[in-house]
This record gives structure tokens, C-alpha cells and sequence, in this order.
């Protein structure tokens, strides 16, 4: 209250006491000093007692009247103790409940002015932010608001941001060792876990600073209002007139409300302290009863408003304002108005605490609504455990099952942190079942990868040698082993497994383009043959009429060099379509009976046609392509001589070897099947010795005749050797 409205409750008293003479003030002191003297000394022995004020003393009639109505008295008291004891305490004890919170949050709010700026900011879901979203939100709270006023969101972002980090640290720890790492060497540097921590020091930093500062402040102002109670408890022994008391009084309140914040942990008491001498001093009042009735009116109209809007927040639909504002309101119950009329006080008290109640049951019961929630939250999360520890318990053993099994992981993931909080008590006891349940499935799922990268390994191995042959093959001109090959490797490359899939896309498009290279040549090559072909067979029918239209004469060589030349523009004429090779089939059949008919033996036909091939080899002049016949002769003949013995060994094992019997007489045509094969293969490799040898003295013509005669004598003998 001002100054000027002291000054005018003052004048309103009666400006009579105001005119009194000093004479006059000094008689009516005189007379009322044994009574004032002791109220004093009743209120010295009750100071701290908030219960017990001053009250007015009558004179007796005897000592023995006065303990008889004092006997009657504590009768009466102890009656209606009896009667609503149990009722009293249970009000008290409600009322107690309601008013606890208040209290300690408007001394928490007495502290500092910016306290109450804490019940305005935003409170998020910080369970459900990332941790970078962690450290973006500690930051903008740093940089926009007080210190003292983010202690809740900086306490909660700290406890959240520590939860996550530890879950990603032990996901990558168990990462780490998965792929055979020892757990004692694991190391992790984490961007956001520094930038989390700078912004977390530079918040203690700020904050102990700032209550570092405070603390010095509170103790101060608290011994500032310790002064003031002190020097209201002194008023009652001021020996001036009432006004001056009143007015020193009016002084005390107005320093009071400007004495500035306490420690939290002093400010009921103080408070309480400061009211008690209050109403002591209005008791002291009643000497000049107009001040006090005038103050009482003041403080009765003031707290009437204070409790019309107390209940007016029973209709505001937002719980947490209607608190907010409660608490204003009790504050300015106790620190800006004094007390009203004994006769009023439990009236509008009890008004007031009726109205504190209902917004109390109000919480009550949204506390109550919450807990609910919060349990259907941790029978949410709960299930979705249960359903985790059923996944890591059937593990697949496939990358495609795992990787939808991952996917559903994920998404059970994310529900548990949509579901929501969950019973304080059993927010922990939660965290670390969900973390056991996802680490149980990390740890089978990294086990199958870690086996599952070794086995991707020895398929690189397995496709780097494929593609090594692929590109061996992929310039090569041996069509008919090369095409076969790169099918086969191409059929292998099929059936081999994943490979890491750094190294997937590269050697898969270089194996690509090495068989690609190799058939697009082999298809550039069939479409050249396939014209080659059209006109390859062209020739080859008109050589076949032609066949057809030969006469033998009686010229029998003549006949014969005929007959070669057929053979050689046949040979020379190309190959036949697949289609078509019907017709070389009916040529030698042609070729074949005209031999016959000209009395020449098969196996004299065959050297005949060999004889073509001889000619064509002396004239390339190709010692290798020579050589490489001879050699394939050689290994015909090893082929010829090998079936020949098995023939004969199996021969011996009959135990009826007469010529009667087919099988016999079967395994004897074999035989003499392959001695004319034998034969006709020794007679070819003769005549490539011969060529050879031409070869040879053509190639050194100036070496001894004796020289070349030997030569020519061991390559007979190692071809003897070999017949």
C-alpha cells in the first residue's frame, strides 16, 4: 500500500486524534498504560506462535470467580475438541494438501522475479527429439531465455540426450565387436556428443554464477526482512501517539514488499512470522479502533476480489493457467494484504481455501487421468518388448528374411518411443527391458552378417577368377572351346552368392562387358559365316550335281585325280550349315561308292583323302601346324592302341571264345576295326614325317646329306616307337 493511501486511511480515522494537544495525548497514554503493557507482554511470550494474537483484558471480580469460569471454559473447549477432532484434522489435512504445492512454488518463484517466466516456455515431448533436435533445443534455450528459468527443460534434455547416447553407443560397440573387434579397444567420437557437452558446461557455467550471485542477495534480503519483523514487533512498545505508530507501521509494510526475494527454504516461515506480528499489531490497534476497522475494510474488499477470481478459475478449461494464476493470487494473499476483522477471518479463509480446493481436485484428478494413461503407455510398451524378444528368439538365417525382420524391428522401434511416458517408478525398469530386447536382436542379426560378410568374401574370390578367365577368353579366336567355356563360367557366375556390396556393381558390369565383348565378336562372326554360308552351300550343291553326273572312264588314276579334285573343292568350298549337313553326309556316300567301284580300299580312300590335307599343309609351310597334326596322329594312334588292348583283354575273359558266339564275334570285329584305324593313323603319320623332313632339308639345304639322314632316321624311329 502507498504512502498516500496510508496518509489518507489516516485522515479518515478522525481528524480529532490528529488535533489532540500534546497534553491530552500524554493523559490518555497515561491511562491506558497498564493495559497496553499487558498486551506487550502476552504477545512477547506468544511471537512465534501464529495462532495466539492479543486480546482485550477484563478485570475480575475475584480470583475465585476466575477460575471457576476458566474451569467452565476448558469444559466447553474440551467438548467441542472431542466432537470435531477427526473432522479438524482431516480439514487440515486436505487443506494442507491443497496449499503445499502452492506454497513451495510461489517460493520457488520468491527467489528470483524471473522464476515465473519458467511456467511460460514450452515444455516439448524431449522423450520423442533426436539427439541433434537435443542439442538444438539446449541451444535455443541458452540463447533466449534465463538461466533460472530452464533448470526443469535443461535437467530433462540432459537426462534424455545421456539415454540415447548410451543406447547408439552400445549398438556401435556391439557393431564393433561383431566384426571381431576386442570390446577393450573400442573407441567412438561423437560430433554431437561434444557440441551437447559444450552446451551443457556453458549451462552450469551460467547457472552457478548466477545462484553464486543470488545466494548473496537472498541472505541480505532475508536479514533486511528479519530487521523489519524485529522493528514490527517493537511498535507495540512505542510510547507516542497512534497515528505516528501507525503511520511508522504503514512504512514497515511498504519497505516489506520492497525488501526483495529470500531463500526459498526461509520464505513461509518469514512470511508467517511477518503475519503474525501483523495481526498483533492490529490486535495492539484497537486503541484506535478507526485505523484498524478502516484497514480491515481495505484488506476484506481486496481479498473478496482475490477470492471471486480464485473461483472464477473452476471454469478456465486450461488447467496449468488457472494453477499459475492461483498461485498469484495466494501470493498476493500473503505479501500485499494484511488481515481483516476477527470476525471475518475464517469466513473469507475458508472462501478462499474452498476456491484453492476445487482447482486442487481439478489436478487431482488430471494427475489421476495421467496415471492411467501412463499405464496403458507401459502396457503398450510392454507388448511391444515382448514382441522385440520374439523376433531375436527366431532370428532368420536368409539376408532377405533378416532385412524384413530389421524393417519390423524398426517399426516397433518407433512405436515404443510414440508411445508415450510411463509410470515414473517404472520408467527405468522399461528403458532397459526395450534395451536388452533390440540388443538380443542386434547381437543374432551382426553374428549372421559378421559369417555372412566371410562368406561374401570367398564369393568375391570365387567371381574375381571367373572374371579373370573372362577376360582371358574374351580376345580369343578358338570358337569352338572358347564359347563353351564362357557359358560354363557364365552358368558358375549364376549359381555363386552375394559378394560385399562395395565390390558388387564393379565386378559384376566388368565381368558383364568381358562376356559381352567375347559373344558380340562371336555374333559378328556368325553373321559373317552366315553369309559365308549361303554362299558355301551354293557351291557345295552345284559340286554334288556334279558328283552325281560322274562317269567312271577306263582310265582308273585318272578317274582317282578326278575324284580328288571333287574332294578338295569340296573341302576347299567351306562348311555347311548345321541344317545342311545332310548333304557332306550324302557326298562321301557318293564319294564312297565311286571308290568302290573303282576297286579302291577304305582305307586306301582314306589316305587318298588324307593326301588332300598333306598337300595343303606342305604348301602353308607351317612347321607348327605341322607339328600340332602330328601330334594329334600320335595320340589317335595311343587312343587306337589302348581300345585294342582293352578289346583284347576282354576277349580272353570268355570262357566260349569260338567264333559262334556273337559277343565274340562282335568284340573280333571291333578289333579288326580298330587295326585298320591303327593303320591308316601310322600311315598319316609317315606321311607327315615325310613332310616334315621335305620341310626341313628345304629350310637348312647346305647341312651334310649324313646329317639329314640321321635326322630322318630318329624321327622314323620315335614314330616306330610310337606304332
Amino acid at each position: 500500500m502507498s504512502e498516500a493511501k496510508n496518509k489518507e486511511l489516516s485522515q479518515e480515522a478522525g481528524g480529532e486524534e490528529l488535533e489532540k494537544t500534546p497534553e491530552k495525548q500524554e493523559s490518555e497514554a497515561k491511562t491506558t498504560q497498564p493495559q497496553e503493557d499487558a498486551a506487550v507482554e502476552e504477545v512477547v511470550e506468544v511471537a512465534e506462535d501464529a495462532k495466539v494474537a492479543a486480546s482485550e483484558k477484563k478485570e475480575q471480580p475475584s480470583e475465585l470467580a476466575a477460575s471457576a469460569e476458566a474451569d467452565k471454559a476448558e469444559e466447553a473447549e474440551a467438548d467441542v475438541e472431542e466432537e470435531s477432532e477427526a473432522e479438524a484434522e482431516a480439514d487440515a489435512e486436505e487443506e494442507s494438501e491443497d496449499e503445499n504445492d502452492i506454497d513451495a512454488q510461489n517460493a520457488e518463484d520468491a527467489e528470483d522475479s524471473e522464476n515465473e517466466r519458467r511456467h511460460h516456455i514450452p515444455f516439448l515431448d524431449y522423450h520423442e527429439l533426436s539427439m541433434e533436435n537435443l542439442v538444438g533445443e539446449l541451444q535455443r534455450l541458452l540463447r533466449t531465455e534465463k538461466v533460472q528459468a530452464i533448470r526443469r527443460h535443461a535437467d530433462t534434455i540432459k537426462r534424455e540426450f545421456d539415454q540415447k547416447f548410451r543406447e547408439f553407443i552400445d549398438e556401435k560397440k556391439e557393431e564393433f565387436v561383431s566384426r571381431g573387434g576386442n570390446e577393450i579397444d573400442f573407441r567412438y567420437n561423437s560430433v554431437t556428443k561434444r557440441q551437447f557437452n559444450e552446451l551443457y558446461s556453458e549451462y552450469r557455467e551460467k547457472r552457478n554464477q548466477y545462484y553464486k550471485s543470488r545466494e548473496r542477495n537472498l541472505k541480505e534480503n532475508l536479514q533486511t526482512r528479519l530487521d523489519l519483523i524485529e522493528e514490527l514487533k517493537g511498535l507495540v512498545h512505542v510510547e507516542e501517539d497512534m497515528t505516528s505508530t501507525y503511520n511508522t507501521f504503514k512504512e514497515v509494510q511498504e519497505r516489506w514488499r520492497n525488501a526483495g526475494p529470500v531463500p526459498r527454504n526461509s520464505y513461509n516461515d518469514v512470511w508467517r512470522t511477518y503475519q503474525h506480528h501483523v495481526e498483533i499489531f492490529y490486535d495492539f490497534l484497537h486503541l484506535n479502533r478507526e485505523l484498524r476497522d478502516l484497514d480491515f475494510k481495505f484488506n476484506l474488499e481486496e481479498k473478496e476480489k482475490l477470492i471471486e477470481r480464485a473461483e472464477a478459475l473452476a471454469q478456465e478449461p486450461d488447467l496449468n493457467k488457472a494453477f499459475r494464476e492461483l498461485q498469484t493470487l495466494h501470493k498476493l494473499w500473503k505479501e500485499e494484504l494484511g488481515p481483516v476483522a476477527k470476525d471475518k477471518r475464517d469466513e473469507v479463509w475458508e472462501r478462499f481455501s474452498a476456491a484453492t480446493k476445487t482447482i486442487h481436485e481439478r489436478r487431482q484428478e488430471h494427475f489421476k487421468q495421467l496415471d492411467a494413461r501412463y499405464e496403458t503407455n507401459l502396457e503398450t510398451k510392454n507388448e511391444i518388448i515382448a514382441k522385440i524378444l520374439g523376433i531375436s528368439e527366431q532370428v532368420a538365417d536368409n539376408h532377405r528374411a533378416i532385412q524384413g525382420q530389421i524393417r519390423e524391428v524398426e517399426a516397433l522401434r518407433e512405436s515404443f518411443f510414440k508411445a508415450g511416458k510411463v509410470p515414473q517408478k517404472e520408467n527405468e525398469k522399461t528403458w532397459a527391458a526395450f534395451k536388452g530386447a533390440v540388443r538380443a536382436f542386434n547381437k543374432k542379426k551382426n553374428a549372421f552378417y559378421k559369417n555372412l560378410k566371410k562368406e561374401q568374401q570367398e564369393n568375391l574370390d570365387r567371381k574375381r577368377a571367373l572374371l579373370k578367365r573372362a577376360e582371358e577368353l574374351k580376345e580369343s579366336e578358338a570358337w569352338e572351346e572358347a564359347t563353351p567355356e564362357m557359358k560354363r563360367i557364365q552358368q558358375e557366375w549364376k549359381q555363386i552368392g552375394h559378394v560385399p556390396r562395395k565390390f558388387s556393381d564393379k565386378i559384376w558390369k566388368e565381368f558383364k562387358a568381358a562376356c559381352n565383348h567375347y559373344f558380340n565378336r562371336l555374333h559378328s562372326r556368325k553373321n559373317a559365316d552366315q553369309a559365308q554360308h549361303s554362299k558355301d552351300l551354293k557351291v557345295k550343291e552345284d559340286i554334288l550335281s556334279e558328283l552325281k553326273e560322274f562317269q567312271t572312264g577306263k582310265d582308273r588314276e585318272a578317274d582317282l585325280k578326278q575324284l580328288q579334285e571333287f574332294l578338295k573343292r569340296w573341302k576347299a568350298s567351306g562348311r555347311l550349315p548345321r541344317n545342311r549337313q545332310h548333304l557332306d553326309r550324302k557326298f562321301q556316300k557318293i564319294i564312297d561308292a565311286i571308290f568302290r567301284k573303282l576297286g579302291v580300299s577304305k582305307q586306301e580312300a582314306d589316305l587318298l583323302r588324307y593326301g588332300d590335307k598333306i598337300k595343303k599343309l606342305a604348301k602353308a609351310d607351317d612347321v607348327r601346324t605341322i607339328e600340332e597334326e602330328r601330334q594329334f596322329i600320335r595320340r589317335k594312334i595311343e587312343e587306337n592302341k589302348g581300345e585294342l588292348r582293352q578289346l583284347e583283354n576282354n576277349l580272353n575273359f570268355f570262357t566260349d571264345p569260338s567264333e559262334d558266339n556273337p559277343l565274340v564275334k562282335e568284340v573280333i570285329e571291333s578289333i579288326d576295326k580298330q587295326k585298320e584305324a591303327l593303320e591308316r593313323w601310322q600311315e598319316k603319320l609317315k606321311k607327315l614325317n615325310i613332310l616334315r623332313n621335305n620341310l626341313e632339308k628345304e629350310a637348312n639345304p647346305k647341312e651334310e646329306t649324313e646329317g639329314a639322314d640321321h635326322e630322318e632316321s630318329a624321327g622314323e624311329q620315335t614314330d616306330k616307337q610310337s606304332e
